[in-house]
């Protein structure tokens, strides 16, 4: 009774909040629903007995991710007001989108739970007593799914490259280190030994 309370209470707030998301006003608002939201999601992983995916979605996306779009939102001194001048315009067009992708969820839905594309999908590995839900996914993930696996991280790594090459800029304006040029110093171009009378500056003008 309690957990079905605790379902349908979380079920509840992600959806809200998911609404919340796309209907506020101010885009701080929006990211503000958008950490509660994957709170609740991360809430109902934990019912379902998936700690390792419920503690990944509070601190990747809600340490990372979320706080990332709060300061980017914060910092950036963009008028929302002028970019929600066309909304209207658009509002028939992502009405059609979204109740194609509607249509399309009930429909994959629908084959799901009358077992047509997945019954000859592999079962999933249980936790048992002996192996916890940390090690199932990693067996899964790292047995089954390694070629997969690897290539994700290669296309994140490229894109992480790519995301480097295109922002990086040149300038020369800017002093930059040369670690070489550092490294083969020697002590007659590190050092220079001045003489230095009383009451005469460096350069050899007088103080006054």
């Amino acid at each position: 009774m309690l957990q079905g309370i605790a379902f349908y209470l979380m079920a509840a707030t992600a959806v809200v909040s998911g609404l919340l998301v796309v209907t506020a006003r101010n885009p701080v608002h929006s990211v503000l629903w958008l950490i509660l939201a994957f709170f609740s999601s991360a809430g109902l992983f934990v019912l379902l007995g998936a700690e390792f995916l419920a503690m990944l979605l509070v601190v990747v996306y809600v340490g990372a991710v979320a706080v990332l779009f709060l300061f980017v939102v914060m910092m950036l001194d963009v008028d929302f007001v002028r970019l929600r001048e066309g909304y209207a315009t658009y509002l028939p067009l992502a009405a059609i989108v979204a109740g194609i992708l509607l249509a399309e969820m009930i429909m994959i839905s629908i084959v799901v739970v009358q077992g047509g594309a997945a019954a000859d999908a592999t079962a999933p590995a249980v936790a048992t007593a002996e192996m916890s839900n940390i090690e199932a996914i990693g067996r899964v993930l790292y047995t089954d799914y390694i070629y997969f696996f690897q290539a994700a991280g290669i296309v994140l790594l490229i894109a992480m490259i790519g995301a480097i090459v295109l922002t990086l800029r040149k300038r020369t304006s800017v002093r930059r280190q040369d670690p070489g040029a550092q490294t083969n110093r020697d002590r007659k171009t590190a050092i220079e030994i001045k003489g230095v009378v009383t009451g005469v500056g460096v350069t050899g003008e007088e103080l006054r």
